[in-house]
């Protein structure tokens, strides 16, 4: 079961999942997500655009935050942290970016799991959890994922939860330095949603 709450204008929702939680990244959250970034650093990196170089310090996370913040004030982007229920573990993030309004409705959705935690089925649920948020929260009507043809767990994570693959974008994103090709994926308000467990 999802359910959401309210905590403050700048903190956004809490969704809950099936195991997981997740919530606004905070300042007090930098420790836990510096280390499980460098912990994961060369199982993130083929996936992810280029690191910057001061990415793991206190500055650039506290400028990270304040972005945030004003993503979600300004109804552009609502980044979320995911920790695991039973231990409030820090596992990873979902990031609903380039919210559209007016004719189109749409966001794009990104993610990312520490490698210790990948292949439990975490980042799934947690994917699983956004997607009323999109729907019946922000009223939106379609949710955008891009994955590379290569990454064969992102892509069996995607149709699991309901997305379907639309097309192929060539040089779409830049990953890791490079211009990548992708296949997109979508999911409209009306699919049906997989039954939450």
């Amino acid at each position: 079961m999802v359910f959401l709450r309210s905590v403050t204008a700048d903190a956004g929702p809490v969704i809950h999942g099936d195991g997981i939680y997740l919530r606004a990244p905070q300042m007090g959250d930098f420790p836990a997500w510096a280390s499980l970034r460098e912990e994961s650093r060369a199982f993130l990196t083929p996936w992810e655009p280029t690191w910057p170089m001061d990415d793991l310090t206190r500055t650039s996370f506290r400028r990270r935050i304040r972005r945030y913040i004003q993503d979600i004030r300004e109804d552009s982007a609502y980044p979320f942290f995911v920790f695991r229920t039973d231990d409030n573990a820090f596992l990873g993030g979902v990031t609903l970016s380039n919210v559209r309004r007016g004719v189109t409705q749409s966001a794009s959705l990104g993610y990312w799991i520490g490698e210790t935690h990948a292949k439990q089925g975490l980042m799934s649920a947690s994917v699983g959890a956004i997607v009323p948020f999109v729907f019946d929260q922000l009223r939106l009507h379609r949710l955008e994922a891009a994955c590379l043809p290569s990454n064969t767990a992102s892509i069996r994570l995607l149709e699991k939860v309901g997305f379907t693959r639309e097309g192929f974008a060539r040089r779409y994103l830049r990953i890791n330095g490079v211009w990548q090709d992708h296949f997109l994926y979508a999911m409209l308000t009306e699919d049906p949603r997989p039954a939450a467990r």
